[in-house]
Parts: structure tokens; C-alpha cells; sequence
């Protein structure tokens, strides 16, 4: 129901001429809407990681389909152990990363099962890297949309 509110309040400010050109609205802290479909990578959305709960959840709204994904981690590392993919068809994709993520740093591209498909919230398994435990994550998260035709 939030979805449509914001997705109908989008579309009666842009029938006034005065929604600008952008490729996100924030809504909240780990919601935002995505309002581009421009080819190339488009920021999905971003968390603090504080290392006290393990796990942290992003949803995804908007023009929301991505072939591949990545993140962008500043301030302190994060060890991140899977991530679990939720598609709008109702399909989940496990993934497994095992992998720290120095900061500055990027992890690898993910590649999401079927091509440029809607997700709808990405949720992130991680641990606090040795020696950090004081310390938060910021990390953001990138999708890449293709607009390839079949997908």
C-alpha cells in the first residue's frame, strides 16, 4: 500500500511539471524509489551496518529491475557471509559471499538468476571482522539495469 501511495504522489507531482529528473527518491533509511530505467548501474539504496544485529534488509521500489548487483563499502570493513535475494515474482536467490569487504572497497558483481528481473528487498547476512567491533559499515547498494528485450 505505501508503494502505491508513493508511487501515485510521484505521478501527481510530475503531472504539475514539478518532479525533476532523478534517479531515486528517498523515502526512508532502507527504502528508496527507483524512477530510472537508464542502461548502467543506478544506486539501489544504502545501510549502516553497526555489527549488533547480523543481518539488514533493504526493499527495493519503483523501476526496480536489475541484472546484476554490487556493493560499496566506507568507514570500516564488513564480512559479509550471504545475501538472500527477494524477487516481486515471489522467487528467492541465495547467495553465498564469504568474503570481507575492505573500505574503501567493492565486492564482486552478483549476477541475479534470470537476467533483469524486479526485486523486491535484498537482505544481507554479515559479521563483525576482527578488531571492529566499535566501528559501522556504510554500504551501499548498486544495481545494474541492461534493458535487454526477453528478460
Amino acid at each position: 500500500m505505501k508503494k502505491i501511495a508513493i508511487i501515485g504522489l510521484l505521478a501527481l507531482t510530475a503531472g504539475f511539471g514539478t518532479a525533476t529528473a532523478q534517479e531515486k527518491v528517498k523515502t526512508d533509511k532502507s527504502h528508496e524509489l527507483i524512477i530510472s530505467d537508464k542502461t548502467g548501474w543506478h544506486k539501489i539504496g544504502e545501510l549502516t551496518a553497526d555489527f549488533k544485529k547480523g543481518k539488514e534488509e533493504v526493499v527495493v521500489m519503483g523501476a526496480d529491475r536489475f541484472a546484476s548487483i554490487r556493493f560499496k563499502v566506507t568507514d570500516a570493513p564488513i564480512d559479509l557471509t550471504s545475501l538472500e535475494v527477494y524477487y516481486e515474482s515471489g522467487d528467492k536467490q541465495d547467495v553465498k559471499v564469504n568474503s570481507i569487504v575492505k573500505a574503501p572497497g567493492e565486492s564482486r558483481t552478483i549476477d541475479l538468476n534470470g537476467g533483469e528481473r524486479s526485486l523486491k528487498k535484498i537482505v544481507f547476512v554479515y559479521k563483525t571482522p576482527p578488531n571492529h567491533k566499535d566501528e559501522k559499515s556504510h554500504v551501499e547498494i548498486w544495481g545494474l539495469k541492461t534493458n535487454v528485450a526477453g528478460m
